[in-house]
């Protein structure tokens, strides 16, 4: 019997060791969360490490999260594949600025288990970052540009491009390009420029946040024609005359020729008639030479650099004439003293230049009694006219067309630049005579002519008594303008000083000398 217990219990021991000892009990995985990492306004990483299965397969595993605490794989989740250890979760879809609960979960046939809470908040949405390209392909028009977006700032780029101006801090209310969306590298054809004209340059890139710009850059155009005015000419001779120009810009290339072109026709180019003088920019002058006496010329300045010639405004001038004639047909030699040309003889016209006689007066009472134009030969002789020419009245002088057309009788004040060019009252008197006694009365003081005006003493008549006075001691010339209502101005030279006397006592009856003015 007792044999028989024992071999039963040791049955029994031994069953119960096999079964015990060849089954394990299953349970709920063991695991942990991992931090949070990589967290931006919509995405962020995640994770777990399972470091027990239960005893069973992990069937599922990944995170969950929401914005309420202890989220569920019933809230949104990953799934991230199976097995223990580590593993990486994607977080998307999310809010921005927003706090986040996390667990990490594993799921075997027991059920699922979580790991610990972590919580985060999103990043903010902010503008783009982004860099601007370097300017390339520069011509007088056109630049390439563009730039790089970095980071979009946490919502989609809309809109991309640079936009410049000639002001620096270009924004998007100046000249833009429009170059797609999305973040990354972008190129800009800038187009519309003007050459020679430095610009500046921001990349832009806009989001639901706003623009954001890159740096700026700024870059000058290509080089262009230069840029230049054409002064006005003028007349120096009978074939001179004077000319020049201001090149205010370069074009963006050095100036290596600069002058001015004249012909008789319109817009004059230096495949003609050119002078040279210098190079670079700023103001010239160019004399002018080799032209033909009373001739109208077409002025241009010109400036050369590396892109080619620029002009300046065509202007004209008409050389001095040599001589002019009346509408009697009377010749009278010319002569340029300074800036101005004058006739070198005293008028002798009986006919303004319409064709209108000038009445000729010899009687005193009728003299005295004109209020209207008339003329007269100095003693009624006519044989004085070739020496000195006409004497007259005031009211001749005042019609306004005594001289040849292109011409006119002086004014006060063109009298005043003629004796200051000469020196002043004296020694201008001297410098107008006619040199010797041939005319003038010894001792014709100071008289050297050198002026070329060749004054003669021709003499006046009186408006009080019509009488002739003074004919080889001195000359009156009227001047265009009024003292006052009886008198006007006029220019009185002595045989024996050597200075010109300006008087405005003028009787507007007397009868006196007239030279006339170029235009």
């Amino acid at each position: 019997m007792k044999s028989g217990f024992n071999f039963y219990v040791f049955l029994s021991l031994s069953f119960f060791s096999l079964f015990f000892t060849g089954c394990k009990i299953v349970k709920p995985p063991s695991l942990t969360t991992l931090a949070v990492s990589e967290i931006g306004p919509h995405t962020a990483k995640a994770g777990g490490n399972i470091t027990s299965d239960g005893n069973t397969d992990i069937l599922v595993r990944g995170v969950c999260w929401s914005i309420s605490k202890s989220p569920t794989t019933e809230d949104t989740r990953t799934t991230d594949g199976y097995g223990v250890g580590t593993y990486t979760s994607n977080l998307t879809n999310l809010i921005p600025n927003t706090v986040y609960y996390v667990r990490a979960y594993a799921t075997n046939k027991e059920g699922t288990a979580y790991g610990n809470q972590v919580t985060f908040t999103t990043g903010e949405l902010s503008i783009a970052e982004l860099t601007t390209a370097a300017i390339s392909g520069i011509t007088q028009t056109s630049a390439v540009s563009g730039g790089n977006i970095t980071f979009d700032g946490g919502s989609e780029i809309a809109e991309r491009g640079v936009c410049w101006s000639t002001h620096a801090v270009p924004t998007l209310a100046d000249s833009k390009t429009s170059n797609g969306t999305g973040a990354g590298i972008f190129s800009s054809n800038i187009t519309g420029l003007t050459g020679n004209t430095r610009y500046y340059v921001r990349a832009y890139a806009t989001n639901a946040i706003g623009t954001a710009y890159g740096q700026e850059i700024s870059f000058v155009s290509g080089s262009v024609l230069a840029v230049l005015t054409t002064e006005i000419p003028s007349a120096t001779g009978t074939t001179t005359g004077s000319g020049g120009g201001n090149i205010t810009n370069d074009g963006g290339s050095a100036v290596t020729v600069r002058g001015v072109c004249w012909s008789t026709s319109a817009n004059p180019t230096i495949s003609g008639n050119k002078t040279i003088n210098g190079a670079g920019t700023g103001s010239f002058t160019s004399e002018i030479a080799g032209l033909a006496p009373n001739t109208r010329y077409h002025v241009r300045a010109y400036a050369t650099n590396s892109v080619g010639t620029a002009y300046g405004t065509d202007r004209t001038f008409t050389t001095d004439p040599v001589s002019i004639q009346d509408y009697d047909d009377n010749n009278y030699n010319v002569i340029r003293v300074g800036t101005q040309v004058w006739i070198k003889e005293n008028l002798k016209t009986t006919h303004f230049n319409d064709g209108t006689a000038v009445p000729l007066v010899t009687g005193n009472a009728a003299w005295i009694s004109l209020t209207t134009p008339g003329y007269c030969w100095y003693g009624n002789n006519e044989s004085n006219k070739d020496v000195y020419g006409a004497l007259y009245n005031w009211h001749a002088v005042d019609a306004g067309n005594l001289c040849p057309d292109g011409w006119h009788v002086p004014t006060d004040a063109e009298w005043l630049v003629l004796i200051n060019y000469l020196g002043g009252a004296s020694p201008a008197g001297g410098r107008l005579k006619e040199t010797g006694t041939s005319h003038w009365l010894a001792p014709n003081t100071g008289a050297t002519n050198e002026s070329g005006f060749t004054a003669r003493p021709g003499g006046r008549r009186l408006d009080t008594t019509g009488t002739f006075e003074l004919i080889g001691n001195s000359g009156f010339w009227w001047a265009a303008d009024k003292y006052d209502t009886s008198n006007a101005w006029y220019r009185r030279i002595n045989s024996d000083e050597d200075r010109v006397f300006r008087v405005n006592q003028g009787g507007l009856k007397t009868g006196m000398s007239v030279r006339c003015i170029k235009d």
